[in-house]
């Protein structure tokens, strides 16, 4: 699985480097800074980004601008987004073009490297991985938007671990539950975000994307 990676600190962008290529990734390219990030994802379509949001030279949002812009030439394009702290317009403009293969943690909680390089993996293959933390703010202030006022309390709960990437046995075992409770509480968010039957997984996705999208 090829990867490019986005990182201005050295020590840490050696380290991710070292990690992926111990997991059988292959990194392709590290880039330090904004500038070299877009020409770096056009030039190796990799599986997958793993890309700082704060980037060299202003420190502001040239990681994800140049990411964003790489998914407008190259559809789909899977992002992992590494930030230090919740960025609302950032996670909803990346996921602006209803595709999946997009994920946003947070550094500072990426507390396991199993965690994180399954992460890496889910959004390769088209998924999501939001960090809780994230989840938990896009979901207080969209609480009472549409489509989600449409969605129960258990509903939005629901939703929320989806969006963090977790599967049916997952999310049942955090609420205490049954897998059918979860199947039946899933089966309902897709009607009621108006998502007609298709593949479960590329649903999923969407019905992340609906809440997360302005």
């Amino acid at each position: 699985m090829r990867v490019v990676i986005a990182e201005d600190l050295a020590l840490l962008r050696d380290g991710l480097i070292r990690l992926l290529n111990a997991y059988d990734f292959e990194v392709v390219e590290a880039v330090d800074n904004g500038p070299s990030l877009l020409p770096a994802l056009l030039k190796h379509r990799p599986d997958v980004a793993v890309v700082d949001v704060r980037l060299p030279p202003t420190f502001t949002d040239e990681g994800l601008r140049a990411a964003i812009a790489a998914r407008e030439q190259v559809p789909g394009m899977p992002v992992l987004v590494l930030s230090q702290h919740v960025e609302q317009l950032y996670a909803r403009e990346l996921l602006s073009d209803r595709t999946g293969g997009v994920g946003y943690l947070l550094k500072d909680r990426v507390s396991h490297v199993s965690q994180f390089v399954d992460a890496v993996k889910r959004v390769a293959a088209g998924g999501t991985a939001l960090d809780p933390e994230v989840v938990g703010q896009l979901l207080a202030r969209r609480s009472a938007e549409e489509p989600l006022k449409a969605l129960t309390p258990r509903e939005r709960e629901v939703l929320g671990l989806m969006a963090e990437g977790r599967s049916n046995n997952a999310i049942a075992s955090r609420l205490f539950v049954t897998d059918k409770a979860v199947g039946k509480h899933i089966n309902n968010i897709f009607t009621k975000l108006g998502l007609p039957p298709s593949d479960d997984d590329n649903r999923r996705v969407l019905a992340v994307v609906a809440y997360l999208n302005a």
